[in-house]
């Protein structure tokens, strides 16, 4: 397990850079009130498509937001603690992620781990009947936004493939653009029955969500959102990024709503240039570039919007706070091939092969020294303890709140962990046996050290967050549990926890 650093480092020279080169000016940006806003969404934004409230079924309304309200009302919202360059930060939007069960997503550092929408063959216990009722609208909704993205992106296929002027934006002041369902009598030539089979199947892998996260601010209790720093937009609720950890070239779809109109006495704010600060905003911009002005698109009750194809790579977003009050529920193909719980079950179980516990045996052996084999194994317990256990129990018992879906997992992997720290103690005893070669040992011993030395700095980090300033200001249900086992120096857990001193052991014995 890598730990993450170079890729930061990367943004904050591209960002320095780009201040640099604007130095005191802003970089233009077009609302739908501007001239050119069509023709630039059209040219530039081709890969964002709205699709406006009037234009989605009446149910589909009604249940998402009742769900929204429903698990906001049942306490299921919260604000993440995060980790950028080495500090931690609560987000200033409070999310939940639902999605298939056992899958995870992870974005600044922090593991989400799905609240299980129904799914047939899963049981799931929710804690109240309403929260149920709220998972199988969302997950309606996702069936619904999957096949809305296939054919917002059929049509941009067939834009491209014959040469058609107008781009798959929908807009309420210019119908310049052909709307998803008046396309379709165009679509049937197109319809999946007539596409080639192995067309259909990608389109369907780069929108087959697996999960939405959903979120909810509410601007009037955030009095210090940042300022947008490049275009002069406003206020952000989330800043300029690309979404994390997603299928290459999927698709995002985002249902959007600002659930009240702002009251009469809280719109002295004065609009800056551009776009109204009372009402949501995505903003787009061309990754890292000052030679395209930026978009700015209005976001009304009820709205969706659809990022297709490498939008997400080739451009980046963000999120413009209005007045009122937001949910949205963003849909995604999150990358999950490190990411599921059958995926870490799956490495528990490969690295447990190394381990021999056959009745005859007074203790419990390892089967193989090898290199390879230490590797693996370590690298396992590295990761079930620092991308599994830590992150979730970091995150208190929010996830009962609503289902008790990951209790059994997370105690499956908490007894995996506890074998895994036996076979690294069994490893240690190895290493002290005098009739080791002394070639072997050495090798053997620079393949464990450098695991052990990133364990026991992400144990000491892991520690540290646990008694921060910004945890002991979280209420008591979100604060995190962490567990006696993994306090430095216990005395009632009998493997070895002092690795401070283990790894200075090591060293001494590579230096013999």
């Amino acid at each position: 397990m890598k730990r993450k650093g170079a890729g930061e480092r990367e943004k904050d020279v591209k960002k320095r850079k780009l201040l640099d080169e604007l130095g005191e000016s802003w970089l233009p940006y077009l609302t739908p009130k501007d001239d050119g806003f069509h023709q630039l969404w059209k040219t530039k934004y081709s890969k964002l498509v709205l699709r406006t409230a009037e234009k989605i079924p009446k149910e589909v309304h009604e249940e998402v937001q009742e769900a929204f309200l429903t698990l906001q009302k049942h306490g299921c919202f919260f604000q993440d603690l995060v980790r950028i360059k080495g500090k931690d930060f609560v987000t200033p939007v409070s999310r939940i992620l639902v999605g298939n069960p056992g899958c995870t997503y992870k974005y600044l550092n922090t593991r989400l781990f799905t609240v299980p929408w129904p799914v047939e063959g899963y049981e799931i216990n929710y804690s109240h009947p309403e929260i149920s009722k709220a998972c199988k609208a969302l997950i309606k909704l996702n069936c619904y936004l999957h096949r809305e993205s296939v054919l917002a992106l059929q049509e941009q296929n067939l834009a491209e493939t014959k040469g058609m002027e107008d781009s798959p934006v929908i807009d309420r002041h210019q119908d310049y653009a052909t709307s998803i369902t008046e396309m379709g009598s165009i679509l049937q030539d197109q319809s999946p029955s007539h596409v080639p089979e192995n067309d259909h199947s990608h389109l369907k892998e780069r929108t087959s969500y697996n999960l939405s996260l959903l979120n909810y601010m509410d601007p009037q209790q955030m009095p210090f959102l940042k300022q947008e720093p490049y275009f002069g937009m406003g206020k952000m609720a989330v800043s300029w990024h690309h979404d994390e950890n997603l299928v290459e070239g999927s698709t995002v779809a985002v249902y959007s709503y600002s659930c009240e109109e702002p009251a009469a006495d809280i719109l002295e704010e004065k609009a800056p240039s551009g776009r109204d600060p009372a009402v949501w905003h995505v903003g787009l911009k061309v990754a890292w570039d000052i030679k395209n002005p930026g978009l700015a698109v209005p976001l009304y009750p009820g709205d969706c919007y659809f990022m297709l194809d490498d939008l997400n790579m080739t451009h980046q977003h963000c999120v413009l706070a209005g007045l009122p009050p937001r949910f949205s529920s963003t849909h995604r193909v999150a990358e999950c091939s490190q990411g599921t719980l059958p995926y870490i079950l799956d490495q528990c179980n490969a690295a447990l092969q190394n381990l021999c516990t056959d009745t005859h045996l007074s203790c419990p052996t390892l089967k193989s020294l090898d290199v390879d084999d230490i590797k693996r194994v370590e690298e396992t317990h590295n990761e079930v303890e620092f991308e599994w256990l830590r992150q979730f129990w970091f995150q208190g018992k929010r996830y009962r709140k609503c289902t008790d879906w990951w209790d059994k997992p997370m105690a499956a992997l908490d007894e995996f962990w506890r074998k895994l720290e036996l076979m690294t103690s069994l490893l240690l005893c190895e290493f002290r046996k005098e009739e080791q070669a002394e070639e072997q040992r050495k090798e053997r011993i620079s393949c464990l050290l450098p695991i052990l030395e990133e364990r026991q700095e992400l144990r000491q980090d892991w520690l540290a967050r646990c008694h921060s300033q910004l945890v002991e200001n979280l209420p008591k249900d979100e604060k995190p549990e962490c567990h006696p086992y993994w306090q430095e120096g216990d005395a009632s857990m009998p493997l070895p926890f002092n690795l401070e001193e283990i790894i200075a052991e090591l060293q001494s014995l590579l230096e013999c």
